[in-house]
């Protein structure tokens, strides 16, 4: 009898050496090499540089130039928070001038290391990502919302334009230890978010609901009593060229949000020239129309929205942790004066965390959508107008500003009601 030959697969097959399609997408590792080779390659193809004609490569149209030209401050007029002020907190801060001076003053090679930097902090980003999410929703969901987040354009754009994803790593792994019951390990993680931008100690809250008074007390006194040790020195050398990191931003006019459609003010949110930076006066300079709603009153109804939510939170688990942290930042985001594209870096793991499913991520793919839209597609056409939204694109500034806003309200009213619920 002859004996009936059995194809052998091909190593391209599904089921070829590779091992099944299922076990490759299941493969974390492969995913990690996958999601730090692209950055890498981008970079290298997408090389960036400071050329005649302007920015060119893949950090055109982000911030990467204007964190330069601050850090080259430097050169020219001393150490920071000494000699000139910067409205970030110190952690930023004198982590951008090391790399300015490790470089050599270059942009190329600041732009490419920084790029490096962000790059590893967002491949942290998608291991805490995916741990929590195993936490919370099990192992596949997990792997899925891993590999979600690794092919959406707002995590890869933003490594390349800000240094956002440095604030959602220290924010994710604050949220991460406290999930773990590590409650020490996450206030120093909240207290150095804090100090590269305040959003990472509005875990605060989150700890005072979901923890015993004792605990929520000895947290915050970390977190405070980090944060104030790092200013101690900076405050003594310099208080006036200090306090602005503190307040500076406070005192920006509105800019892309519903509020500063109310007020008139059309612009990105930007501070006056370089050379204001010698002088701390100049931070509290509104480079804008003033706000028709003040800044307290906004901040008192938010806080009171806050407190009906802290009042009211009926889930207590896991789940209820992360939606509470989420609501927590998106209720401070829209109080907030302004809109900066670049918090989706933040918003988009935590909704992802939330809802697990295809609604969240169509929720994701939309707010990125309009966010992208907004900026830079309309923001690029407003050469001629020295960066002002007029004329034409008015009409449809206005409808994204709105359509915005309304997708973050329905985000915290979703997830108002996911905490009203009794745990399964």
């Amino acid at each position: 009898m002859t004996k009936a030959l059995t194809p052998k697969p091909s190593p391209l097959s599904p089921q070829g050496e590779g091992g099944s399609l299922r076990g490759l997408l299941g493969d974390f590792r492969l995913l990690l090499i996958l999601f730090i080779a692209l950055r890498m390659m981008l970079l290298m193809a997408y090389q960036p540089l400071l050329l005649e004609g302007g920015e060119r490569g893949i950090t055109t149209g982000g911030d990467y130039q204007t964190y330069f030209n601050i850090a080259s401050l430097s050169d020219s007029l001393g150490a920071p928070f000494r000699e000139w002020w910067s409205e970030f907190p110190p952690a930023w801060t004198f982590l951008s001038v090391f790399i300015y001076q490790a470089t050599n003053a270059t942009y190329a090679s600041y732009a490419f290391l920084l790029g490096l930097v962000m790059g590893a902090f967002d491949a942290g980003n998608l291991v805490l990502v995916r741990n929590i999410a195993t936490r919370l929703h099990g192992a596949n969901t997990g792997m899925a919302l891993a590999w979600i987040y690794a092919v959406l354009l707002a995590p890869l754009a933003f490594t390349f334009w800000t240094f956002e994803p440095l604030v959602a790593f220290w924010l994710l792994l604050g949220l991460w230890w406290l999930l773990r019951g590590q409650d020490m390990p996450s206030a120093v993680a909240a207290a150095v978010g804090a100090l590269t931008k305040f959003t990472p100690a509005l875990l605060l809250g989150a700890v005072w609901r979901f923890r015993e008074t004792r605990h929520a007390a000895r947290y915050t006194a970390i977190l405070i009593g980090l944060f104030v040790l790092a200013y101690l020195p900076l405050l003594a050398q310099n208080a006036a060229m200090t306090l602005p990191s503190l307040t500076a931003q406070f005192n920006k006019a509105s800019y892309q949000s519903a509020w500063a459609l109310l007020d008139g003010n059309y612009r990105t949110g930007n501070f006056g020239p370089l050379d204001d930076r010698a002088d701390p006066a100049k931070a509290a300079v509104t480079q804008g129309n003033p706000a028709v709603v003040p800044g307290w009153l906004r901040l008192i109804a938010a806080g009171a929205i806050g407190l009906l939510v802290f009042a009211r939170t009926r889930r207590f688990d896991d789940r209820g942790l992360v939606a509470f942290v989420t609501i927590t930042l998106l209720i401070f985001f829209l109080q907030s004066q302004g809109w900066s594209p670049q918090w989706l870096s933040q918003i988009v793991p935590l909704v992802l965390l939330c809802f697990p499913n295809r609604n969240g991520v169509l929720i994701v793919v939309i707010l990125s959508a309009v966010t992208f839209t907004e900026y830079p597609f309309l923001f690029l056409r407003t050469g001629d107008t020295g960066g002002e939204i007029t004329g034409a694109l008015m009409m449809p500034f206005v409808v994204l500003v709105l359509a915005r806003t309304a997708i973050l309200i329905g985000l915290c009213v979703a997830l108002y009601q996911k905490l009203r619920q009794e745990p399964v």
